[in-house]
């Protein structure tokens, strides 16, 4: 098998190396995972595997019993994306991990929906652990679907076990440098930054911190007056929903989904 390493020039005398970055970041995760079982699940979840994936248009995704041993042991897998991590506040990240930690309670203590759709147990403990599923990640959103985001409900539990976290000096060490625009664009949406500071709510990683603020790479807006560049010499372009479903069309289409009535969004 051929592995071709990815380099980037500008980082080669501009970041300090690190003894063990593999294990900063997750004994950070897995410290991050227990405490969450321990206050919002009463400790009553299996261990799982955490991994960091980069899948598009998802900040994380729950896989059950997709690893196994080889002593014959299986494990739930759950997915972060850290493509995130820098443009969302530190709480928009945690919630992320509860999100897909309740998908790993229902697995194994209830009833999941068919394939994508989260179901109104699922729901329901969401909004038990102090979590309120949205599909638009906003007030007003269905609680059941397909493709469903969430907002964390002020005074839940949730908020206070995120703020017994951070208390205990919890952190995230390592940040991917090159968020894409729609991370950016999400970060800067985010319900989050209006949460207490104390509970991980506010600025995203790199507006808090100045060495991160310096690393981070992200994508120049076009100039004043500049179209945005569009590679594609077709004039048609991809969209894609996030239930999985893709489409092609011309430019600047506003294409709602017929399987979970969600938007299509334009893949670049």
């Amino acid at each position: 098998m051929l592995c071709i390493a990815q380099s980037n020039p500008d980082a080669a005398t501009s970041l300090v190396p690190r003894a063990a970055p593999t294990q900063e970041t997750y004994e950070e995760l897995q410290h991050a995972y227990s405490h969450f079982n321990r206050t919002l699940f009463d400790g009553a979840l299996p261990a799982c595997l955490i991994t960091l994936q980069r899948e598009k248009a998802t900040c994380g995704y729950f896989s059950g019993a997709r690893f196994a041993s080889v002593d014959g042991a299986v494990t739930d897998e759950i997915a972060l994306n850290p493509a995130y991590f820098a443009v969302v506040p530190l709480v928009e990240t945690l919630q992320t991990l509860v999100h897909e930690m309740t998908h790993l309670w229902q697995s194994h203590f209830g009833q999941p929906g068919r394939g994508r759709y989260h179901n109104r147990e699922w729901a329901d403990k969401m909004e038990s652990i102090g979590l309120m599923p949205s599909s638009t990640g906003q007030p007003g959103g269905s609680r059941t679907g397909d493709c469903m985001a969430d907002y964390a409900i002020e005074g839940g539990s949730f908020l206070a076990a995120c703020e017994a976290l951070l208390t205990d000096s919890f952190k995230l060490t390592w940040y991917d440098r090159f968020p894409a625009k729609e991370h950016v664009a999400f970060g800067a949406s985010s319900l989050a930054q209006h949460l207490p500071a104390a509970a991980g709510g506010g600025a995203a990683p790199m507006a808090q911190m100045p060495n991160l603020a310096t690393a981070v790479v992200t994508p120049a807006p076009p100039a004043e007056g500049e179209p945005p560049v569009r590679p594609n010499k077709s004039n048609r372009l991809k969209y894609r929903c996030c239930c999985g479903v893709q489409v092609w069309g011309k430019p600047g289409l506003l294409i709602q989904c017929g399987a979970c009535g969600s938007a299509f969004a334009e893949v670049s």
